[in-house]
């Protein structure tokens, strides 16, 4: 007998011959660069989904992504509203204060959350409010695997690995306006040639580089035990890509991938893979399908 699937995009459900599924209902906490590509994925039928509430505390970006939509989210005036409403999932997409701050409260609505800005989850304490919440609410925290390659192979190898080093390029203007340059008085404009300007742990990588590096929070949180991730993070004029190396090495052997991502044209602190990742994870969540990794 063939099954013939219809899939109504403007549509809050997905017909089939056999029965009718209703769509996932998303909230969006933050509507910068990334969580206006997120809803304009789900606005055309990208990820089938219907994105019924967004939020942000600059109340014109949502008022800009609505007007951009075809159809219309309702914009709430804050975020318990935004998941107290009857949403199933919610995408963070704002910040890592905007997980510590809320991440709980999402969870205790009996909501599902996709977290974004991953840095946050490197501070001990929300980290473990969180994981207690999931395993006693039975919710599930997603975290994207961004603008990297390689976490599952890292993931599988957890238990045999001894070091892990992390080293991004990106151009200096991709690197403006990070906490790190308030206490390293160093002048991104006289910067004339490939210059490693840090080298530290990935929590204080994370911790001074808030908007740039999350790639380094999610290697931490794949599993290293008690090696902690060293992350180097390099300036180069000359490129137009943010470039990120992994090594790591251990009993299982050595893993070495490389990634050279575009910045997203909206937003150069961020690598137009780590948006595509977002919607890729977040299709997988609301489609019932073959999965292929994680």
């Amino acid at each position: 007998m063939m099954l013939i699937i219809v899939l109504c995009i403007n549509s809050e459900f997905i017909y089939s011959s056999s029965e009718k599924i209703r769509m996932k209902r998303i909230g969006l906490l933050g509507c910068g660069a990334i969580g206006t590509q997120i809803a304009i994925a789900i606005d055309t039928g990208i990820i089938p989904a219907k994105l019924t509430h967004i939020f942000d505390d600059d109340k014109s970006k949502s008022t800009l992504l609505e007007s951009k939509l075809k159809n219309k989210p309702t914009i709430v005036e804050n975020v318990h509203l935004l998941s107290s409403n009857p949403v199933d999932l919610v995408v963070e997409a704002a910040s890592q204060d905007a997980v510590s701050d809320n991440a709980l409260s999402i969870l205790q609505n009996r909501k599902d959350l996709v977290i974004m800005s991953s840095g946050a989850l490197l501070d001990e304490s929300v980290f473990e409010i969180i994981s207690d919440a999931c395993k006693e609410l039975k919710k599930t925290v997603y975290l994207p695997s961004g603008a990297i390659s390689g976490i599952d192979a890292l993931k599988a190898v957890r238990d045999e690995l001894d070091s892990v080093v992390l080293t991004t390029t990106k151009h200096p203007d991709s690197l403006r306006g990070a906490k790190f340059f308030n206490d390293f008085k160093i002048d991104l404009d006289q910067i004339n040639e490939k210059s490693t300007i840090f080298e530290g742990t990935a929590n204080e990588a994370v911790r001074l580089f808030p908007k740039n590096i999350n790639v380094s929070a999610l290697l931490s949180l794949s599993g290293l035990g008690s090696h902690e991730t060293i992350v180097k993070i390099v300036a180069d004029p000359e490129t137009k890509k943010n470039t990120h190396e992994i090594f790591a090495s251990g009993k299982f052997g050595q893993i070495t991938t490389k990634i050279e991502n575009v910045p997203d044209s909206n937003n150069p602190r961020t690598s137009r893979l780590a948006i595509l990742s977002a919607i890729e994870t977040i299709k997988s969540i609301c489609t019932s399908d073959i999965k292929i990794g994680t």
